[in-house]
């Protein structure tokens, strides 16, 4: 066994279904709304009234801003009223509530951490570290989201998680996302929606565009286009499916980050935000920003894609483009190598690979790295998060399945310079779930999306199995010597 002592903590944290959000409920537009919108206009002011005020006791403690989102989904079936109609406020209020419905973001699962520094390490005492901790968030219908939570490292590598708000809440999508046409052409070409369709739709466009613009110029493109000629229109409809699939978010400067919630938006993450690989970047100039790889699920299929933030409250999401982009589990590494950018992938869903890219958005080869070597993890390997650099080498943690599906955290070490070279390796796992982590929502799981080291320990906050979050903390000299 490895002779490497592993202090586990005796932090849980559980998903919490009190944790709700305000999300949309039922169409707008269609029939069964325009018969629910006559049924509430039906009523007294007096049982509106008497309504409203039920759903607000009920409901209104357990959000922030609940009349604003009620008031934004009566605008979306305003449509459906008679036009001119004066309405008060508490019948504005309550057809929206009939349009909303809370959704448990957390209640079956809130898992697969990814551990960074916060941006703001402010009023600390000598020694500690403030981080912020990314979460898989799992509700009804295995939907999965990103949540949030904050902490605070001590000089001795003490571990306090500070309390969440009950709140919880989305960001509000910018308007008019700027989209630069050569990143864009490339990415219809990766796409294969490269053609006179869109030669058409992109040679009446600025060099930078508005997905309004583009939605303009797509409109265009196919009205004088009979209906008949499927082709066209199909390319049409995933122009614009890119285009959503590349947007950007704001969160209230007021909100803390454990209310904020990163939740589906686009058809290709209709069913799950999932794995949130996060990564402090720093670029060339000596600027930094947060950088994440995720796996979008739309039911069907996953797919890598990729977010940036600089303070976790604007987010840019991006789609990963190029033959390298498959399957789960990319993780990119915390800066350039040899003028770069690195990746680290298992592009066969069995072993490691690293990429190397001249564009952060498109990866087209990839080289395979590590095999499956030990009993522990003859099915397959992945990373557990980004590589750490350390004066020995790029420190990657790792998991590996094997029997019974078990799935345990090892590691391995790649040279500083040419991190296709394996240079050490551990023969044993680090950590296997024991008795009080086989137990959740996918048995006999342990795995972690990132970790930090802090005062030469290594934080290692991890899932268990698929359900709740510990962490465990280990010393990092004795993990590097512990590598063959």
């Amino acid at each position: 066994m490895n002779s490497i002592h592993i202090d586990r903590t005796k932090i849980v944290l559980h998903p919490d279904p009190t944790r709700v959000l305000l999300r949309p409920f039922l169409q707008t537009g269609d029939r069964r709304a325009m018969k629910l919108c006559a049924q509430v206009m039906a009523l007294s002011d007096r049982d509106v009234d008497a309504l409203w005020k039920q759903v607000k006791t009920e409901f209104g403690s357990r959000h922030a801003k609940i009349e604003e989102f009620l008031l934004q989904r009566f605008s979306r079936v305003r449509a459906c009223l008679h036009p001119g109609q004066k309405l008060s406020k508490e019948r504005k209020l309550l057809l929206g509530s009939y349009f909303s419905h809370e959704y448990s973001l957390e209640a079956s699962a809130l898992f697969n951490p990814s551990m960074v520094p916060h941006p703001d390490q402010s009023d600390l005492p000598a020694g500690s570290l403030r981080f912020i901790l990314s979460l898989r968030a799992t509700g009804e219908g295995h939907i999965s989201s990103v949540t949030f939570r904050t902490g605070v490292l001590d000089k001795k590598s003490g571990i306090t998680i500070t309390d969440p708000t009950r709140y919880c809440l989305e960001p509000a999508q910018i308007p008019n996302t700027a989209y630069h046409k050569p990143i864009f052409e490339r990415k219809l070409q990766e796409l294969g929606l490269a053609g006179s369709l869109s030669r058409h739709v992109l040679d009446g466009l600025e060099n930078s565009f508005t997905q309004d613009e583009l939605r303009t110029r797509v409109q265009e493109a196919v009205k004088d286009r009979p209906m008949q000629d499927r082709k066209a229109h199909t390319a049409a409809a995933k122009i614009m499916l890119l285009a959503q699939a590349n947007y950007e978010v704001q969160f209230d400067a007021d909100s803390r980050p454990s209310e904020r919630v990163l939740f589906p938006s686009t058809p290709s993450q209709s069913n799950g935000i999932e794995d949130a690989r996060f990564v402090l970047f720093k670029h060339d100039d000596g600027t930094q920003n947060y950088c994440a790889t995720y796996t979008a699920y739309d039911g069907k299929m996953v797919l890598p894609q990729f977010i940036e933030t600089a303070d976790f409250l604007h987010f840019k999401f991006s789609t990963l483009n190029g033959p390298a982009v498959q399957n789960k589990g990319m993780a990119l590494f915390p800066r350039k190598i040899n003028g770069r950018y690195v990746m680290m992938g298992r592009q066969d869903a069995e072993n490691i690979y690293v990429l190397f890219s001249d564009n952060l958005h498109f990866w087209n080869t990839s080289q395979l790295i590590l095999k499956p070597k030990f009993p522990w993890e003859f099915i397959q390997i992945g990373n557990c998060g980004s590589p750490i650099e350390t004066e020995a080498g790029w420190l990657v943690l790792s998991h590996g399945v094997g029997p019974m599906r078990k799935y345990c955290i090892g590691a391995f070490l790649l040279d500083l310079n040419d991190p296709t070279k394996v240079i050490g390796r551990l023969r044993e796992p680090l950590i296997t779930p024991d008795e009080n982590e086989r137990e959740g929502y996918v048995p006999n799981v342990v795995y972690s999306c990132g970790s930090l080291i802090h005062n030469s320990r290594l934080i290692l906050p991890y899932a268990m199995s698929d359900y709740a979050t510990t962490f465990a903390t280990l010393s990092r000299d004795e993990l590097l010597a512990a590598m063959e």
